[in-house]
């Protein structure tokens, strides 16, 4: 009888360190992957809303230009002298004055 009783109680003990290592698993994968990409997102967020006319920008695909109008879901993006193409504001990444235009 003593060694079913002392079985139970180490399965008990086993299992709250277990508890504790999956708490501490999801704990690390918040702080270090989570936590920075909810961080990284909102700061492009931002940079996306502070973005105004006669910024330099550089879109997803990786083009450069300057911003001539900015329309609620869209952005049209003067790409050289009189060649203006519309994206769509997620598509536009990078809003700086050292992006070189073409």
């Amino acid at each position: 009888m003593d060694i079913l009783l002392q079985a139970t109680q180490g399965a008990r003990g086993g299992g709250m360190q277990m508890i504790f290592m999956m708490v501490a698993i999801i704990a690390v994968f918040y702080f270090f992957m989570i936590r920075p990409q909810q961080k990284k997102q909102k700061d492009v967020q931002r940079a996306r809303e502070a973005m105004k006319i006669g910024d330099k920008v550089v879109t997803a695909g990786g083009i450069h230009g300057r911003i001539k109008e900015i329309g609620e879901t869209w952005i049209l993006v003067e790409v050289a002298d009189g060649v203006k193409l519309k994206f769509e504001k997620t598509s536009v990444f990078a809003s700086s004055a050292d992006v070189t235009t073409t």
